[in-house]
């Protein structure tokens, strides 16, 4: 389904959709009322919802939505602004799993090839990961069975978080649970978002964890205690030193992705080798997979999220089937354990 007041962004979205041969749009409607109306009989698998539109906006919609689809995921679509940002992050609170940002210019929509291949990607993902679980209960985990390391012996220097799809509220549970133990411990996230949006999911996530957080710099200082978020649109490293930098640049997309999680996990292998904590969240693709082995191979430690409490298990999937992890937790167990290492103690379970 289709939420949209620009025509022009109905029709070119729409036929985008109908040239997948397993894609099929159920309505196009105007406004979030019109869409609330008639979500119980379209049924759809995914609602592509704008923010801003007359009548019924994005934001108040959304919840009604969810209560008359309840199966429904819903992918906010909205301008690269400062305030679209924020009310995006609230949609992610209320309900949407994720969003995409659209091209300012209506006329700028048909001539910008990667919105057109993001929003094929993450409407697919979406449907595939509803279809292929649809009738599991979200506790249901995938039945194989994962090669796992140990954790380290060595208590982490710094912690490295990659996530995507769903992985907002997942950093804002995580951290907040984890702020008491962080210390001197300072965290590098890589989440995927376009810019602007980094920005003001970093200042959400000091907000929800009492703890400083920003969008990180190059040449930033890395001081313990404190929150860096990669750039939108920049990869973020950290570079040896006393103390370790944040190094910012462009460099090629990796796994379609920049800022990636695999960049940011081999450097802090590099830097931090087995005082590495590098966790894995909700999120789609397989960003990440190739540095949670680095950061394994160096001796440091990797959890993934488990498959019953992510919102898509491609990312932390991933990550398991590399073999790289030392535990595949439930999100609100990958703090508790991230304490007990930070202590120097030995998790539940562990030799």
């Amino acid at each position: 389904m289709i939420v949209d007041d620009s025509g022009i962004l109905r029709g070119v979205v729409a036929r985008w959709i109908e040239s997948e041969a397993d894609l099929e749009v159920v309505g196009r409607y105007a406004n979030g009322k019109q869409a609330i109306d008639a979500a119980a009989q379209c049924a759809p698998d995914v609602i592509i919802l704008d923010i801003e539109m007359p009548v019924m906006d994005g934001l108040e919609a959304l919840p009604l939505l969810k209560r008359a689809c309840p199966s429904a995921r819903i992918l906010m679509i909205s301008s690269q602004t400062r305030r679209s940002a924020d009310i995006s992050l609230k949609a992610l609170e209320l309900g949407a799993v994720d969003f995409l940002a659209k091209p300012e210019a209506q006329r700028d929509i048909v001539g910008r090839p990667e919105f057109h291949r993001e929003l094929l990607r993450k409407v697919r993902g979406l449907v595939r990961w509803r279809s292929r679980f649809t009738g599991h209960p979200r506790s249901a985990v995938p039945p194989q069975q994962f090669e796992q390391r140990v954790f380290s012996s060595r208590a982490p220097e710094a912690i490295v978080i990659g996530s995507s799809t769903g992985g907002p509220e997942a950093l804002s549970h995580l951290l907040s649970s984890l702020e008491p133990a962080l210390g001197r411990i300072p965290v590098l996230i890589a989440q995927h978002m376009p810019p602007v949006f980094t920005a003001a999911l970093a200042e959400r996530l000091g907000r929800v964890t009492g703890i400083e957080a920003m969008e990180a710099r190059d040449g930033q200082e890395i001081i313990g205690g404190r929150i860096y978020v990669a750039p939108g649109d920049g990869h973020m490293t950290i570079v040896q030193g006393a103390p370790p930098r944040i190094a910012v640049g462009q460099g090629a997309a990796v796994n379609f992705q920049r800022p990636s999680v695999d960049i940011l996990f081999e450097s802090a292998a590099r830097v931090f080798a087995s005082r590495t904590l590098g966790i894995v969240l909700t999120g789609m693709g397989t960003d990440g997979a190739t540095g949670a082995k680095c950061i394994a191979d160096a001796g440091g430690s990797v959890i993934a999220q488990d498959f019953g409490t992510s919102v898509v298990w491609g990312m932390p999937g991933a990550a398991a089937a590399s073999g790289a992890c030392a535990a595949i937790l439930p999100l609100h167990e990958i703090a508790t354990t991230a304490g007990q290492l930070i202590a120097g103690e030995r998790p539940r379970g562990q030799p």
